[in-house]
């Protein structure tokens, strides 16, 4: 199972989270909007939103009348209790499991995922976990990931670094800890070409597209067929 604790990773605690992820992270709740925007758009009675942390993006989906029922999975414990909190006001539409992403999904009609896969360490881990979620997905069903991507070219990313960096420093954080985050942050992410991850998808069998970028940060939509 994979083991994650943002009190660690992010150096915070979590009931800190939610403002300094707005800090942290470029058009963050343009990001969430454009998320659960594709995710409404099958009017999906189940989704599973994976790695869901404090229900940022769950709470965005359950906003939408046209989502039934959102299942939060995430192995860290605290993060979920954040959650519970902050989405009690759904009553039974949403549901909290403490579990990995990297077990067998029940079947569903949507994934989504937002700032979470980039802790799956390689390209071959992530095509694994793609294949279960193609396999998992009704006809029809979406998968819908809000996530860091860099290029592979090394000045291509040494700029999209730079970007990202300015939004911290517009932020209120110093150049120099910017720098320090991406070090730190280095340790658990991994943070693949986005040209990786669209051709994965679409071995696997999605029509996948990245509808929204904000720098390295992007959101990338999935669609399963409606037939085989």
């Amino acid at each position: 199972m994979i083991q994650h604790s943002v009190r660690r990773h992010l150096r915070l605690e979590v009931d800190e989270y939610d403002a300094t992820i707005r800090r942290f992270i470029p058009g963050y709740e343009t990001m969430l909007f454009i998320a659960a925007g594709a995710v409404a758009a099958v009017r999906p009675d189940l989704v599973i939103d994976l790695g869901a942390g404090t229900g940022g993006l769950s709470a965005a989906l359950l906003e939408r009348d046209e989502v039934g029922t959102v299942r939060l999975l995430d192995v860290d414990a605290e993060m979920l209790d954040q959650a519970r909190a902050r989405l009690e006001r759904f009553g039974d539409r949403v549901h909290f499991v403490l579990r990995s992403y990297d077990e067998s999904f029940a079947p569903c009609d949507a994934f989504a995922a937002s700032l979470s896969l980039h802790h799956l360490p390689t390209l071959e881990a992530k095509s694994f976990m793609f294949e279960r979620v193609f396999t998992a997905l009704r006809p029809g069903g979406v998968f819908v990931n809000a996530d860091v991507n860099m290029p592979q070219d090394d000045g291509e990313r040494d700029r999209m670094f730079g970007y990202w960096a300015h939004h911290l420093v517009a932020n209120g954080i110093p150049e120099s800890k910017a720098w320090d985050h991406f070090e730190e942050w280095a340790e658990e992410d991994t943070y693949l070409p986005l040209e990786h991850e669209l051709d994965a998808l679409a071995r696997v069998g999605f029509d996948a597209e990245c509808v929204w970028q904000s720098g390295p940060i992007g959101v990338v939509v999935g669609k399963k067929p409606d037939r085989p």
